[in-house]
């Protein structure tokens, strides 16, 4: 019977306690869904309008530094180095001795052509002088004449074979560094060293095909490079690819770039902005009120609702070129109209707002619903 009531008292506390405790959370549901079923205070925003703008329309692209001529300075014929007349980075002139090799065998050679060239020219003196007393043959006359012809082109030989014994500057340029030593025996072929001209220079850079009615020869270009970060290069389009590669749809172009300082070099890796010659008006907003997004760009625009509370919705826009922090919007908004210039991340559509600074923009729903009607 102790055992029984006993056990009666402990469901009975058991109970108690489980109710209290049920009790007291669906209290906390009940105050927890009446919260939630308030209003919600209006989200605090930033607010900006679109605006026009006059903006010089330009193509981006990427491309490399070339050198208007750039070669690998390389003997015709085999010698050793008798004489070195370049230090790495000179600046050449055209036809400056940059090397010269050895050449007493091609000197030695030339006294000889020379030597049965002037054999030659005596006996065909002798002969002319005879051909008119008709002592010699007309035959013999010609055959001295092609003996002499002969002897003279076997002198151009040699000397033309010696000259390449001296290797000269192609053009005015820069040299780079020296790949050979004095006394070193050259084979044919070898690189000796390479020359540059640096100004001007070429940047070469690639568009796509719908985009080749937009550049022009003549157009102006500004060249980036991540060397010199803090400058940039103006130049021109001097020549347009005659083909579009098949492979990638793209056209080639040349641009020519002034290059006095010779802070561009050939290879590097350049970012090219081509800029039509007239302005156009563009409708721009800050980049910070669009958001990039796979599926397609949106922005934030504030509107009334029915009851001249602002909200905003959602909508997608076509965005174009970027500059100074501010993005052309090809389609899908007007000038005017206002947006939410940041903090995209915590809006949703049909949220109503706040905005931030009123007096910056239009903050009266009433405004925005006439500016609507207009």
């Amino acid at each position: 019977m102790h055992i029984a009531l006993r056990f009666f008292i402990v469901i009975l506390f058991l109970a108690l306690v489980l109710g209290g405790i049920f009790g007291y959370k669906f209290d906390q549901f009940d105050k927890m869904q009446a919260r939630l079923a308030q209003p919600q205070p209006p989200a605090i925003i930033s607010a900006t309008k679109a605006s026009i703008e006059s903006w010089l329309p330009a193509t981006k692209a990427v491309g490399s530094v070339v050198a208007v001529n750039g070669i690998r300075v390389a003997n015709e014929v085999p010698g050793v180095i008798e004489e070195i007349n370049f230090d790495s980075g000179d600046t050449v002139r055209k036809n400056d001795v940059l090397v010269r090799l050895n050449s007493a065998i091609d000197e030695a050679a030339l006294r000889t052509r020379r030597a049965e060239a002037q054999l030659a020219e005596q006996a065909l003196k002798r002969v002319a002088d005879l051909l008119p007393k008709r002592a010699v043959s007309q035959s013999q006359f010609d055959e001295s004449k092609a003996n002499f012809d002969a002897a003279q082109a076997r002198v151009n030989e040699a000397e033309a074979q010696l000259s390449k014994k001296v290797i000269r500057a192609p053009f005015d340029g820069t040299v780079g560094l020296r790949m050979v030593d004095q006394g070193e025996y050259l084979p044919t072929g070898t690189a000796i060293v390479e020359i540059n001209m640096l100004n001007p220079i070429f940047v070469d850079y690639t568009i796509p095909e719908k985009e080749l009615t937009d550049i022009k020869p003549g157009y102006e270009v500004l060249v980036n490079v991540a060397a010199v970060r803090d400058a940039t290069f103006p130049g021109k389009v001097s020549a347009i690819n005659s083909s579009i590669s098949p492979e990638t749809r793209t056209v080639r172009v040349r641009a020519t770039i002034s290059n006095p300082d010779q802070h561009l070099k050939p290879g590097m890796f350049a970012t090219v902005m081509t800029r039509q010659p007239e302005p156009r008006k563009v409708v721009t907003i800050p980049r910070t009120a669009v958001s990039y997004n796979t599926y397609g760009d949106f922005v934030f625009v504030i509107e009334p609702d029915d009851n001249n509370n602002l909200i905003v919705n959602r909508r997608t826009v076509a965005t174009g070129a970027t500059r100074d922090g501010r993005v052309a919007v090809i389609s899908g908004l007007k000038a005017g109209e206002q947006i939410v210039s940041k903090g995209l991340l915590r809006l949703r559509a049909g949220q109503k707002v706040s905005i931030q600074d009123p007096a910056e923009v239009l903050g009266q729903g009433d405004k925005l619903k006439a500016e609507a009607s207009n």
